[in-house]
């Protein structure tokens, strides 16, 4: 890609972003101020009156009030900054009523996080208000000023601005030179603005997912019923694998066996000779069967695996590729079963990957542990290309090892080489 001809510094003034970040701490402090003068007076007056009932509502209203700001500002946020806070679960009541629903409000520590906002947002909207304005103006007042400066000796009957000035003397900006300095300042303000104005909104950005955002514990529930979901979901694909498999092939065949035994058993007493051809073809039925569920067992949990583990397990899937795989694991023990099978099915996709789609002509796998993580590298020297964000067998990968707090990396440039990285939870 081109650089571009203008520096993104020269740019950086005009650019829509900054504009919207300078709006953002104009608008703040209106906001601001009115939400954190109704969160000090609703809060206040309701700790005053907690000796009675009525303060239980005022102190319930407070923290609404301060709950309808926090959903204002993630918008502005979010329309603004271009960054997304996911709004707090919504407030529920056990049994319905009005007094269950305020109780609720006053036990959610989302509720009490938007009250916090409100106070520590003011003191910061006043600061960023003046520095950006004050910035802004210095800079692009210096920076146009010799467009302007014909207002001064026009309507102010004075001949620039004004820098130092008594009784006996006036200094102002007015020769040429001076207003070439004025100029230069402010252009070098300008240039500092935009990062100035992005610097203070970085701040606003992290007081929002902090205070307004879901806490850690929300967070971590809803990716848990992501996981949980995704984990259900290939579930039930392994399971519909299984039942077509067994429908196509051993079950096929286990008919076939059936209707030759019962062929042979019909011709047995007028043609021995036919019947036993019939029953040699059951017998290579039989055979292929017996393969054909060994295959499938394998794919289910190899046997290696729970003997000798993953050395073993994917050597002898290293084996069976057409394309020459080198395998190297370098463990200290054996993490947990569960994440074992998945380390083992994880490789075996990415073999699988290489031999249909890669084109490659050599391989390997790399299997090493590293701070509490199973780490997986399978590398190959194809077409590359591979992209989870298509779909397909790494989308799943992907997801099954999200289930498990792993994590899936690919690295597949058009024309290769593919590295695929994987790391999943020791949990020995």
């Amino acid at each position: 890609m081109a650089s571009p001809l203008v520096p993104s510094a020269l740019r950086a003034p005009f650019q829509g972003r900054t504009w919207r970040a300078f709006l953002f701490t104009l608008v703040g402090l209106p906001l601001s101020v009115v939400a954190f003068s109704l969160a000090i007076s609703l809060t206040a007056a309701g700790a005053g009156l907690l000796i009675t009932f009525l303060g239980v509502p005022v102190l319930a209203a407070s923290l609404v009030v301060c709950r309808g700001f926090g959903a204002v500002e993630r918008a502005r946020v979010r329309g603004l900054l271009g960054a997304d806070v996911p709004a707090p679960e919504p407030v529920r009541g056990r049994t319905g009523g009005p007094f269950s629903w305020m109780a609720a409000v006053l036990r959610s520590g989302a509720s009490w996080r938007h009250l916090l906002y409100a106070l520590v947002h003011f003191p910061w909207a006043v600061f960023s208000f003046c520095v950006s304005v004050t910035v802004f103006s210095v800079g692009w007042g210096l920076f146009t000023y010799p467009v302007w400066r014909w207002v001064f000796p026009a309507y102010l009957s004075q001949d620039g601005i004004q820098l130092y000035g008594d009784e006996h003397r006036a200094l102002y900006v007015d020769s040429p030179f001076e207003v070439g300095v004025a100029f230069a300042v402010g252009l070098l303000v300008v240039l500092a603005w935009p990062p100035v104005v992005r610097g203070l909104t970085a701040v606003d950005r992290v007081l929002a997912a902090g205070l307004l955002g879901r806490g850690r514990l929300a967070e971590r529930v809803t990716e848990l019923e992501s996981d949980r979901g995704a984990a259900l979901d290939t579930a039930a694909a392994d399971l519909r694998r299984i039942e077509r498999d067994l429908h196509d092939g051993p079950q096929a065949r286990l008919a076939s066996l059936a209707l030759d035994l019962g062929m042979a058993k019909e011709t047995l007493a007028r043609d021995p000779e036919a019947a036993a051809v019939l029953v040699d073809e059951a017998h290579g039925e039989v055979k292929l069967a017996l393969k054909e569920l060994r295959d499938l067992a394998r794919g289910i949990h190899p046997a290696v695996l729970t003997d000798r583990g993953l050395d073993a397990a994917l050597s002898a899937v290293a084996a069976r590729c057409p394309v020459p795989v080198s395998v190297t694991v370098e463990l200290p023990g054996r993490p947990v079963p569960a994440i074992e099978g998945l380390a083992y099915f994880t490789v075996a996709e990415l073999l699988r990957n290489v031999e249909r789609h890669a084109r490659a002509r050599r391989a390997s796998v790399d299997v090493w542990r590293s701070e509490g993580r199973l780490m997986l590298q399978v590398r190959d020297d194809g077409v590359g290309g591979a992209d989870p964000a298509r779909g397909g067998g790494l989308a799943g990968l992907a997801e099954r090892l999200r289930s498990v707090d792993g994590v899936l990396a690919v690295d597949s440039p058009e024309g290769g080489p593919t590295t695929v990285t994987a790391e999943l939870p020791w949990r020995a």
